[in-house]
């Protein structure tokens, strides 16, 4: 039985393959945005989206073959958000996972496009999934709702609208489980939902995508504070810098810390209501909550 970290990077090597052959086009007509598109999406980041997807679906008597498509649909739409997120009219950031951001790469109209063409493709991925075709399309639903104005988009909205003014616990909250949680939500129910389990399981994966959703964030808020760029991969201080409320301003770092160590320990005892092949998952939940980058 393979490691931890061997088989973390099993994953990686798998999810890029797929995704390398989703953004393998050839046309010369449109190659810059398909160039763009690659850059955005290919080697690099955690992965931790389509990861969560596979390990749900497989602890769920499903196959990694199974939920690839929707995997690599979930990475297609993160990797879209972060391109969108860097823009000058957004967060008007120039560096991303340790490159330069999309838009100053490739320019912003290129940048746009190249979002706009990684979210079309994600679902292109979805309809090509093997799964029956109730449960695939029960799963591009809760794909499209995550991703829509009820989930991603929505959060960054509500995001955006708050620079610059006070926001309490509840409307921060709120829009972390829709900005950054939904993705993940959407992760862990659509690996249950592919293997055809029932509403119960369902249910429990959604409870654990909500508490390591707002760990996942709070600690992104901390590594704002007190990360290092060149481990992150980004500039640190941006949060300050658009005067925006977050986790680790509302409260102090121990506290921060303590209430993502706090939700990672629930989350991990969710994960006894399912039947893992190994700790792997365990593991993974652990180490979000510790992350350098």
């Amino acid at each position: 039985m393979l490691g931890y970290d061997e088989k973390y990077k099993r994953y990686l090597t798998q999810i890029d393959c797929a995704l390398d052959g989703y953004l393998n086009e050839t046309d010369t007509a449109y190659q810059s945005v398909i160039s763009a598109m690659r850059y955005s999406a290919l080697g690099a980041g955690k992965r931790v989206r389509a990861i969560l997807l596979i390990e749900f679906c497989k602890a769920c008597g499903g196959t990694e073959q199974l939920a690839m498509p929707f995997a690599c649909a979930l990475e297609m739409i993160h990797a879209y958000s972060l391109i969108h997120d860097d823009l000058p009219c957004m967060d008007n950031d120039e560096l991303r996972r340790g490159k330069p951001s999309c838009w100053k790469a490739f320019g912003e109209t290129t940048a746009l496009l190249a979002g706009d063409g990684l979210l079309t493709k994600a679902f292109e991925a979805a309809a090509g999934s093997t799964a029956p075709a109730e449960c695939a399309l029960r799963a591009t639903l809760e794909l499209a709702q995550n991703a829509g104005t009820g989930g991603m988009l929505g959060g960054q909205v509500i995001d955006l609208e708050g620079e610059g003014k006070p926001v309490d616990e509840v409307h921060l909250l709120q829009m972390y489980s829709m900005k950054t949680g939904a993705l993940i939500n959407a992760a862990a129910k659509i690996g249950c939902i592919l293997a055809g389990v029932g509403e119960e399981k369902i249910n429990l994966a959604h409870r654990y995508a909500e508490k390591i959703g707002l760990a996942f964030q709070i600690v992104d808020d901390i590594l704002d504070v007190a990360g290092d760029q060149e481990t992150l991969g980004k500039p640190i201080g941006s949060d300050v810098q658009s005067e925006k409320t977050t986790f680790a301003t509302l409260h102090d770092l121990e506290y921060a810390r303590n209430k993502a160590l706090r939700l990672t320990k629930e989350a991990r005892e969710i994960l006894n209501e399912f039947t893992m092949e190994d700790e792997f998952l365990y593991e993974l939940t652990d180490r979000l909550a510790v992350r350098e980058n």
